[in-house]
Order: C-alpha cells, then structure tokens, then sequence
C-alpha cells in the first residue's frame, strides 16, 4: 500500500449507551435504549459487543452541532492532537493538561470509553527531545510514560504506548526516530513494560499504518508482536489506521489479516479509519471494513478519524460518515445496516408486526421544537400498535398529544401507545405528537420500530 503524507499540524486521524435488547411487557417494547440502539452508531455496535467511536478536537467542543452528532452517535472518543508529547509536555519536565481533560471531562460525562493516543511517536515532537543524548532520552520517555498515564490513571481503556515505528515499503525495518537512533530496537519493549507499571488496568496497544493486509510491514509488526506474547512482554492490542483511497483500497485479506493477529492472543482494533470517495462506493468500502471487525472475535471497535468532512486531515477526499454540515452520508447508512441498525431521527423508525412509525419535526422555536410520528398500518388492519421516541440528555419531552405515553427509568424512552386512534385499517395512518425542551441539543429523536396487533 502506497505511503500517504503525513501532515504534522492535521492529526491523521481523529452516555455509555447499554447493549439494547428486547424486554416484552403485555406485547410493548419498554426498554431504555431500545430506539437508540436501532439508531445510532455507537448503540448498535454495543448490540453487537464493540464500540463505535471518533477522534474528538477539543477546538470543536463547542460547536452545538459537533457536540450534539458526538454525543448522540458514538461511545468511544480518541482525542486527535490534545495527547501527543507536544501538546502535553511542550517543555522537559512541564506538563500541560487542560485541553486534552477538556475532552476527557466530555466523554467522562457522557458514558463514553476514552483512548489514550499517543505516548512514544516519531512526529509532533518538542525540539528539546530530539536533542537529548541516550540516556537522558531513556530517562525522557519513561518520565513521559509515567507522568501523562499517572495524570490519567483509571481513565483510559487504551493506550496507543507507541506509534508507527516501522517503515513503509518492502524492508520491514524500523522507522529513523530519536527512540530508535539512539535508544535501540528495545525502545518498544522498554515502552510496554513503563507503560504497564503505570497503569495495570489500560489495554495496551502499538498503533500504525499501512497495516491492514499482509505486506512486509504488517509481517514486522506481526512478527514483534508474536515475540512480545512469547517472552511476557506487556501487549494486549493492535491498532490498525486504516485509511483507505482509490489508490490504496481495503485490502482483500483485510479481514484475514485482523485475525492472524488476533490469533496471537491480542485484541484489534480499527483505530483511524477514513476511506476518500462517495455515495455507492464509498458505502460499501465502510461496509467491508465493519463486516471484518465483526467477523473477527477479538476485533473490539472502531474508531472513525473525525466527525463532519470539514474536519477532517484530508477534507478534500470528503472520508467521513458525515458531510460538512453534519448530513448522514450514504456511507453512515450503510455502516449502520451493517452494525444491525436502522434509519431513524426524521427518516422511517422499522416495521415491526404490521405498522411504520415515521418521524417529522413541524415546528421549531429557539428553546424547544415539536415532532410528529406518523403510524401506518400494513397489508392488513390493526387494533393497536405502540412506538419508541427516544431523545438524548438533556433534550426532555415536556408534552404530548393524541396518544398515551409512559416512561423508562431514565426519562429519554418514550414509549407511546394510542388514545382511542389504535384501530387502523390497511393502508391508513394516524399520528401522535410531542413538544421537546432542546436544553442546548437540537438533534432529532430515535424512532423505534412500531409494533402492532
């Protein structure tokens, strides 16, 4: 696969949401998260035991609209630059924080796991590291390990502890850095075993590129990776980038390659994903990739490198699930059918029984908006039916009109049976409807499967 470049100051990259399920109460679907996990990106892959998650600029935070498509549609945050060394060790020995716990405080707050990235890389470097000698380098990187993992002990589900040491092309050798120059192929080793002293609970991963099938890179990682299991050294992941273009497509064996790692006694993980293109072709590339993760065991989640396109590293290749105003692509749609979920939120909410439920927002004021679920029966008539509304803290339903709701414990379900307008025939519709306090977040409710009988 061909190198790509590698822009410095552009990262190439990028509440817990329960694994839903079906609880049955006189035939009514009741249980919290029920929508949300048929709608949602982050829901649906914990239906399927994985996350699904972005890499987050603290920068974007207070962008309503970023924040709202963040805390709706995934579980699982990478912050993009506000880990690396230069960012939080710009100086020896002096650490600086604030913005990299600005988006662990986000997540923290919002249920979501949190990937620590990255402790030892070659790139995005303060200038005094490169001119340490040996053994203030040694000294150096430890310190580093110990003190950014310290600050963030009992926070991180992973580590990236080092970051693309290898080099592309056909050599599988070690990429030139300063850890590598001076500190020797042992660097890595040495980096595990801080790593794993510094917190005993973060999985711990290597993390690179170019990766995602069997070439001579991924041999040398996976031959390192294979000696480190071996002789006890600390690793319990793979992170594997996986940026995709025409010119360096997914990989055939991309799957196969997944599993010869995970065949090692490691967990893989999509770190980075971002595929250049659009519509059809675009769509079934994203597909490929989430069939593989699900395909392999130990494949936990995936991890997208943005949000909307006009974030992303290489923005002119438009990569992402979401376009610049933060429109669902024909590529979220399919990453979602391929994690078992369905369209909702202003699109159709499923079938179920002999009924759909369809979503409409009619109205809309500075602090609240109203929506509307249109209920249309099958083939055959029906004598009831009941559907899901599901919003997301601190969005609150305030009222509600022809229909009669109840609630779950967390008062985000909503689930809405008829007032007197249950029987339907064939073909005909009938409605209910709903104020919603936006508190800040204006993204749209999930719309469960309509149920009937």
């Amino acid at each position: 696969m061909a190198a790509r470049p590698r822009p410095r100051s552009l990262a190439r990259r990028a509440g817990v949401l329960a694994t839903a399920g079906l609880l049955t109460a006189a035939g009514v679907l009741s249980l919290a998260g029920t929508a949300e996990a048929a709608t949602t990106l982050g829901a649906s892959a914990a239906a399927k035991g994985r996350y699904f998650g972005t890499a987050v600029a603290a920068s974007h935070l207070g962008e309503s609209a970023y924040a709202s498509t963040l805390d709706t549609e995934f579980n699982m945050v990478t912050p993009e630059n506000e880990m690396k060394w230069d960012a939080v060790e710009p100086s020896r020995g002096s650490f600086s924080f604030g913005s990299a716990d600005q988006i662990v405080s986000h997540a923290q707050g919002k249920g979501m796991k949190l990937r620590g990235h990255t402790l030892v890389w070659h790139s995005q470097l303060p200038g005094w590291v490169s001119g340490l000698g040996a053994t203030d380098l040694r000294s150096a990187m430890n310190n580093h390990i110990n003190q950014v993992m310290a600050h963030y002990k009992g926070k991180i589900y992973a580590w990236d502890v080092v970051n693309e040491a290898f080099q592309d092309g056909s050599s599988g050798a070690r990429r030139s850095s300063p850890f590598q120059d001076k500190l020797g192929n042992g660097f890595i080793e040495e980096a595990f075993r801080t790593a794993r002293a510094a917190d005993s609970g973060a999985k711990l991963c290597y993390n690179d590129y170019n990766t995602d099938g069997q070439n001579a890179k991924s041999n040398a990682v996976y031959a390192m990776v294979k000696d480190f299991k071996q002789r006890g050294v600390p690793i319990d992941c793979v992170g594997f980038q996986s940026h995709f273009n025409s010119n360096s497509p997914v990989p055939s064996d991309y799957q196969a390659n997944l599993q010869r790692f995970a065949d090692l006694g490691v967990d893989v993980q999509v770190t980075e994903l971002d595929i250049e293109g659009s519509g059809s072709a675009q769509a079934a590339s994203y597909t490929k990739v989430v069939n593989a993760c699900l395909a392999v065991t130990r494949c936990n989640g995936i991890t997208v490198w943005g949000i909307p396109d006009k974030y992303s590293w290489r923005s002119s290749g438009t990569p992402l699930l979401f376009d610049d105003n933060y429109g669902k692509k024909p590529a979220y749609t399919a990453v979602l059918a391929a994690l078992g979920g369905t369209s909702g939120g202003g699109g159709d909410g499923g079938t179920g029984g002999a009924c759909t439920a369809t979503y409409t927002k009619t109205s809309t004021w500075g602090d609240r908006f109203n929506g509307q679920v249109t209920i249309t029966a099958g083939s055959s008539a029906i004598s009831t039916w009941s559907a899901t509304v599901t919003v997301t803290s601190p969005q609150k339903v305030v009222s509600t009109w022809n229909g009669t709701p109840s609630w779950d414990g967390s008062g985000n379900v909503m689930t809405m049976k008829p007032n007197g307008n249950g029987t339907l025939a064939a073909g005909a519709s009938t409605s209910f409807g709903f104020t919603v306090m936006t508190n800040g977040n204006t993204s749209a409710p999930g719309i469960g499967a309509c149920t009937a009988s």
